[in-house]
């Protein structure tokens, strides 16, 4: 005979809607903040990108207007601009080729080798982090007047390069802080030169913080406004003509300039992000 049957178990009832919503909203919460902070971050270069197929009604109005693509088809209508603008990216280029050589020097310097007076060197590398920019850019201006260096194009390039100088001293030294220094070890063992240990295995490891080291410090220089406006002389830099353009009405080819380098920004960032393909076993 079969065993009498017990009373049945109810189905468990699916939680409502609105507690799924809740718990839904409560395990992401994080996210949803942080696509909140990075949409308040995003949304002034969204209206410069907006500004740039503007056609205002005048120089002086930043309302939209009607969209146009003229700014876009003649980037180069206002020729002082783009004088500016070459300027900006020459002085930028140079100040980063040379902050990143001697930034990253100095950075494998204080990382990898031991020697007296490196935790003082540490901490004066990070000063013009810590100086405010209008503090740095008149003790350049004072040093440059005491040297009787003519204020201009270099004096620009030797203020930029100081101050980029720290930001690429620490970005490198984040990206060898966190490479095993066995690895090295390791290609020596193998009878490699301390020159080919550097150049075959760090290097190469090494190169993805220095590519980002060198973007920030030509982003610092290309728009660093106070310690150029001290050490300039009358060389215009597009920052500098984009403050004394304000005054009498910004054209709109300027968002077009601010919306072209955040894009190339981009462009770049995902270049250096893209996965690399293993290379072919060789037999």
């Amino acid at each position: 005979m079969r065993p009498a049957a017990g009373p049945a178990t109810p189905a468990p009832r699916s939680a409502p809607l609105s507690g799924r919503v809740a718990r839904w909203l409560v395990d992401r919460w994080v996210v949803g903040v942080a696509l909140l902070v990075l949409g308040y971050l995003l949304l002034p270069i969204a209206v410069v990108a907006a500004l740039s197929f503007n056609q205002p009604t005048n120089r002086l109005s930043y309302d939209f207007h009607r969209f146009t693509l003229d700014n876009w088809a003649s980037p180069c209508a206002t020729r002082d601009m783009c004088d500016a603008v070459v300027r900006s990216v020459q002085v930028g280029f140079l100040a980063t080729l040379v902050a990143t050589v001697l930034g990253t020097m100095m950075a494998y310097a204080l990382t990898r080798h031991r020697f007296r007076g490196r935790s003082g060197i540490g901490l004066l590398v990070l000063l013009p982090m810590a100086t405010p920019e209008l503090v740095l850019g008149t003790s350049l201006l004072a040093l440059f007047v005491a040297a009787g260096a003519p204020q201009g194009f270099w004096t620009v390039v030797v203020a930029h390069v100081m101050f980029c100088l720290s930001f690429v001293v620490v970005t490198v030294r984040g990206r060898l802080a966190g490479m095993d220094r066995r690895l090295e070890e390791a290609a020596m063992d193998l009878y490699a030169t301390e020159w080919q240990a550097f150049r075959r295995v760090t290097l190469p490891l090494l190169l993805p913080g220095i590519a980002a080291a060198a973007l920030l410090a030509f982003s610092l220089s290309f728009d660093d406004f106070i310690v150029t406006n001290f050490n300039a002389g009358t060389t215009v830099t597009f920052p500098m003509y984009v403050w004394g353009a304000a005054q009498r009405g910004i054209p709109p080819q300027v968002n077009v300039v601010g919306t072209a380098m955040f894009a190339l920004a981009l462009l770049l960032v995902a270049l250096t992000s893209l996965p690399r393909r293993p290379s072919p076993s060789r037999r």
